[in-house]
């Protein structure tokens, strides 16, 4: 725990830093767009009322979601503070919390929809799933979209070390980890992009509380 403690502690600090270049909007159309795109629409299609956005950064997708998928409470959980208070200012509808996706600040079956984008690769996954399946209602549904390369690469055998060993886990992997954590798999794909941007290879994988 000592460990990860400080591997978070590491991952808030640069952030705080690095939350300016973040918003950018090039940044924001190329990288992190497309999945929360899908996000949106899996939310509308569930008519979740209920949601959190883990690793919620700057708050893009958690203000979207307030404004377009219509859900009655939305919470955004990062643990970086710069990140946050761009995210207050964005807006004063979603309700925002510092906590670590381990430790969720929810009763148990509190929440319809757990969704996360492009923050997995940080957490300790089968902890955060474990987390993502304690806090649903029974039907709900968790939505992470990853980092999760076609091949093989040695950019993973560099990022996958003791302190998130993880990190950018196969379809395959995710799958276990979902299934490890109590979900059913109802949907994995990856994020629809352009071609040209084949390179960033991020999939999303879909799982229900039973």
């Amino acid at each position: 725990m000592a460990i990860r403690r400080q591997f978070n502690e590491a991952i808030t600090r640069f952030w705080s830093i690095a939350a300016p270049v973040y918003d950018t909007e090039i940044v924001q159309q190329w990288v992190y767009r497309p999945p929360q795109d899908e996000m949106i629409a899996l939310l509308t299609a569930h008519e979740s009322r209920r949601v959190a956005d883990i690793g919620c950064g700057t708050g893009i997708l958690a203000d979207r979601i307030t404004r377009e998928a219509q859900a009655d409470q939305i919470f955004g959980i990062d643990l970086s503070e710069g990140m946050l208070a761009q995210a207050a200012a964005r807006s004063a509808t979603v309700q925002w919390r510092i906590a670590p996706a381990e430790q969720l600040p929810f009763d148990d079956g509190s929440l319809d929809a757990v969704v996360s984008t492009s923050a997995f690769h940080f957490f300790n996954q089968p902890a955060a799933l474990r987390e993502f399946h304690r806090v649903l209602a029974p039907g709900g549904f968790a939505a992470v979209a990853t980092l999760s390369p076609r091949q093989q690469l040695p950019l993973q055998w560099l990022t996958a070390n003791r302190l998130n060993p993880a990190h950018a886990p196969t379809p395959e992997e995710m799958r276990v980890l979902f299934t490890d954590a109590g979900f059913s798999v109802d949907d994995q794909h990856r994020v629809r992009r352009p071609a040209w941007t084949y390179l960033l290879s991020d999939l999303i994988t879909v799982g229900r509380r039973d």
